[in-house]
C-alpha cells in the first residue's frame, strides 16, 4: 500500500488589475492576420509558379502559420474583439490553417482546459509537450495536435453536437485532399505548399508557446496560478517579437483575456505585485529567478533591455569526487615546458564537471603498468563551457613527461570530477578589488578566477602580479595579452621576471616579503583590496600570507592555493588503532585503522576508491566531513577557518583521536 501526499497549496491573493481591456478590434491582430495569409498566398503561387526554391516556400508558408496561431489564440480567449462573432470568424480562418484537423470551437474547449489545469499530467491536453522527456521532445513538438484529438475524444460527450459534426466533418475533408492529390500525382505539391509547412510551424509552436513556458514547473494552476507558467526575461528586443509576446506567458495565464500585444505592459504595471506573489520568473538561457534575485538581474540588465543574462558558475552536481574517463580534445604547447590539455566532456557527464572559478581535477592514467595520478586546477572560465588544464614540465616527472611527449588529442585519461575551494563567491552587482599574486605555473587557477570574475562582475577590477623567468617562460602570455586589451580599465596585469635583463629593474627580480611590503605601502594599498589570492610555490606563498595578516588582512579575505604540501614522515607514536565508519558515494563502510594510519590510508588499505591527489594537504580533493569522534589534521593548506570550524577535514592529514570515528567523503 502507498500514500501520496500532496503539496501545500500557495497562499491565494487577489489578483491585480492587468489594466488593460479587449478592444472593439485589435489592430494588431488585424496587421498580423493579412500579413500572415499575404504571405501563405504569395508562397503558394511562388511554389506552384516555381518562382521560389522549395525551402524558401516551406519556410515563408511556415511562418506564416506561426503567426496565424497568434490570431487563432486569441480568438479563442476572445481577445480579438469584444463582439463575439468577430472572434469565431478570425478564429476560424486561422485554425484552418495551424490545423484543418479540428473545429475552432473545440480548439477553444482543449485550450481553455489547459488553462484550468495547467500542469495536470491527467487533465493537462499541453502536458504531452511540457512534461515530456527531453528524448520524446522533438517527436512529440511535431505531432502537437494529436493529443489534442485523444483529449476531444475522451471528453465526446461532454461538446455540442454541432462542434463535434464539424471536426469530424474537418477530418474527413483533410484525409479526402490528401488522398486525392496522391491520385492525381499532386501529393508533393501538397507536400511543399501546406503539410510540411504546417508540421513545421506545429513544431516551432509546440516549442516557443508551450514547452519553453511551462517545462520543468510542478505546480498546477490550481495549485499555485503564479508558478504554473513563467515569464521568460532578457534580450526582449529580439525575444518578444519573436515569440509574439509570448515571453510573458505567465502574465497571459493570469490575465486570458488581455490582446498579446499588451502582456508586457500588463507586466510592467503589476511587476512588484507579481513579485510579491513568488512569481516563477526564468531567463533566456534557462535560469531560474526568485523574487529578489530577478530585482537583482534587472538592475543589473537595466530595464529589461537588451543585454543577455549573466552565466553564473556552478559547482559539480557529484556528491563527491569521482574517476571518469573523458576523451583529450586537444594537446597545445604553451611554452617550451608546458602545455594546455583540453577535455571533450560528454554531454552525459557535463553537470558532474562543472565547475567554479579556482577548483582543480585529479588526472590519472597508467604509464608502464604503473597508477599515476596527478592534480592539476582548471584554467578554463566557469563560463567558457570548456574543461582545461596547463601542465608544466617537471624534470623526472612521469606524468608531465607523458603530456609533453605522447599525450594526443582522441587519447583517454580517467579526470576526477572538480573539487577544491580557492575561489570566492560572485556576485553580478558587486563592485570589488581582486588582487593576485603568483608565480610560473600558479597562474591556472587563477587565470580561471580572473576570467569568470571580470565576466560576471561587470564592475569589479583585477590585479595581476605575475612572476616568471623571462617572457619566453611566461604561460598564457598572449591570452593575458588579449584580457588586459578586451578589460582595459578594470585588469592590470604587473608581470615580474627573474632572468630577464631587459625588464625594468624595479620589476626584475622574484615575487617576495620586501618586494611585496614595498607594493603594500603604493600601489596595492591593503584598504582598497577586498579579496587576495596567492599561487605559487610553498615558500613563496607562506611568506606572502604571513605579511598580508600582519598587515590587517582578514584572513578569510587571503585565499592560498598550493600545489604541493610538505611532504612529513608518518608518525605512529600517541596515535592508537582505531574504527572507522567511512561514507562514500552512498554507500557504508567500516575498517580498521591501524596506529599512526590517516583516514585516507585505512580508506586506501580497505580498497575503496576514496578521492586524493597530492598526500599533502594542498589540494583538498580528500575532504570529508567528521560526523563522530574526532581527528587531528597535521598540515591544511586548502581548507578555510570557516570550512574547518564546520567539521571538515583533509582525510590524508588526519588521524583519529577516539576508538572510532565516522566521516563522510558525501557531504
Amino acid at each position: 500500500m502507498s500514500a501520496t501526499t500532496a503539496r501545500p497549496t500557495a497562499p491565494r491573493h487577489a489578483l491585480p488589475d492587468p489594466g488593460e481591456r479587449v478592444p472593439s478590434i485589435s489592430l494588431p491582430i488585424v496587421a498580423i492576420f493579412t500579413g500572415a495569409l499575404t504571405v501563405f498566398t504569395l508562397s503558394t503561387w511562388a511554389a506552384l509558379t516555381d518562382r521560389l526554391p522549395t525551402l524558401a516556400t516551406v519556410l515563408l508558408s511556415a511562418t506564416a502559420i506561426f503567426v496565424l496561431f497568434t490570431v487563432l489564440h486569441d480568438a479563442a480567449h476572445y481577445s480579438v474583439s469584444t463582439r463575439r462573432w468577430v472572434n469565431v470568424a478570425f478564429g476560424r480562418v486561422a485554425m484552418f490553417f495551424v490545423s484543418p484537423l479540428i473545429s475552432f470551437k473545440s480548439f477553444a474547449f482543449i485550450h481553455i482546459e489547459h488553462h484550468r489545469n495547467t500542469n495536470d499530467e491527467d487533465n493537462d491536453p499541453d502536458h504531452f509537450v511540457s512534461g515530456a522527456p527531453l528524448w520524446q521532445v522533438p517527436v512529440r513538438f511535431a505531432l502537437m495536435d494529436v493529443p489534442y484529438l485523444a483529449f476531444l475524444v475522451r471528453n465526446v460527450r461532454r461538446r455540442p453536437r454541432a462542434e463535434v459534426l464539424e471536426t469530424a466533418a474537418l477530418l474527413v475533408l483533410s484525409g479526402a485532399v490528401i488522398v486525392a492529390c496522391a491520385v492525381t500525382g499532386h501529393l508533393w505539391t501538397l507536400a511543399v505548399v501546406y503539410l510540411i509547412p504546417e508540421r513545421v510551424a506545429m513544431f516551432v509552436l509546440a516549442w516557443w508557446f508551450d514547452w519553453l513556458p511551462h517545462h520543468d514547473l510542478e505546480d498546477t494552476q490550481q495549485e499555485n496560478r503564479y508558478r504554473a507558467t513563467r515569464n521568460r526575461v532578457g534580450s526582449e528586443w529580439i525575444l518578444t517579437p519573436l515569440l509574439l509576446s509570448q515571453n510573458y506567458h505567465l502574465v497571459h495565464h493570469l490575465h486570458p483575456s488581455i490582446p498579446f500585444h499588451r502582456y508586457v505592459a500588463a507586466w510592467r504595471r503589476n511587476e512588484e505585485a507579481y513579485l510579491e506573489r513568488d512569481a516563477a520568473i526564468g531567463t533566456v538561457f534557462g535560469q531560474q529567478l526568485d523574487a529578489d534575485e530577478y530585482r537583482d538581474w534587472k538592475q543589473l540588465n537595466g530595464k529589461l533591455a537588451r543585454l543577455l543574462p549573466v552565466r553564473m558558475p556552478k559547482r559539480s552536481s557529484a556528491h563527491a569526487a569521482k574517476l571518469h574517463p573523458v576523451r583529450v580534445a586537444g594537446v597545445d604547447r604553451l611554452t617550451d615546458d608546458s602545455v594546455l590539455i583540453r577535455f571533450d566532456v560528454p554531454d552525459e557527464l557535463s553537470e558532474q564537471f562543472s565547475f567554479e572559478p579556482g577548483q582543480h581535477i585529479s588526472v590519472r592514467t597508467d604509464l608502464g603498468g604503473e597508477d599515476v595520478r596527478r592534480n592539476y586546477s582548471i584554467c578554463s572560465s566557469a563560463t567558457s563551457g570548456t574543461l582545461a588544464i596547463a601542465v608544466k614540465h617537471i624534470p623526472g616527472g612521469a606524468f608531465s613527461t607523458f603530456a609533453m611527449e605522447q599525450l594526443r588529442a582522441g587519447d583517454s585519461l580517467d579526470l576526477m570530477t572538480p573539487t577544491g575551494s580557492f575561489g570566492t563567491a560572485l556576485d553580478p552587482l558587486a563592485t570589488k578589488n581582486y588582487v593576485a599574486v603568483v608565480a610560473g605555473s600558479g597562474i591556472t587557477p587563477v587565470l580561471s578566477i580572473l576570467q569568470t570574475t571580470l565576466a560576471v562582475e561587470t564592475e569589479s577590477r583585477f590585479t595581476l602580479v605575475y612572476g616568471n623567468r623571462d617572457a619566453d617562460s611566461t604561460m598564457f602570455r598572449a591570452e593575458l595579452d588579449d584580457l588586459e586589451a578586451r578589460y582595459a580599465d578594470r585588469l592590470r596585469i604587473i608581470h615580474v621576471r627573474s632572468r630577464d635583463p631587459r625588464h625594468p629593474a624595479d620589476l626584475r627580480g622574484r615575487i617576495d616579503r620586501p618586494r611585496l611590503e614595498a607594493w603594500l605601502a603604493s600601489d596595492l594599498a591593503m584598504a582598497d583590496v577586498d579579496e587576495w589570492f596567492l599561487c605559487g610555490p610553498v615558500e613563496m606563498v607562506g611568506d606572502l600570507h604571513g605579511l598580508l595578516l600582519e598587515h590587517g588582512a582578514e584572513p578569510d579575505r587571503v585565499h592560498v592555493e598550493l600545489f604541493h604540501g610538505y611532504q612529513t614522515a608518518s608518525v605512529t607514536d600517541g596515535f592508537e588503532p582505531a574504527t572507522v565508519s567511512i561514507s562514500l558515494r552512498g554507500g557504508q563502510h567500516e575498517v580498521e585503522l591501524d596506529a599512526g594510519d590517516t583516514v585516507l590510508e585505512s580508506a586506501l588499505k580497505a580498497g575503496l576508491d576514496a578521492p586524493y591527489a597530492c598526500l599533502g594537504g594542498a589540494c583538498g580533493t580528500c575532504r570529508a566531513k567528521v560526523v563522530l569522534g574526532s581527528v587531528a589534521m597535521e598540515q591544511n593548506f586548502a581548507l578555510s577557518p570557516a570550512v574547518v570550524e564546520e567539521g571538515y577535514v583533509l582525510t590524508c592529514q588526519s588521524r583519529p583521536t577516539t576508538p572510532s570515528v565516522s566521516v563522510d567523503y558525501d557531504a
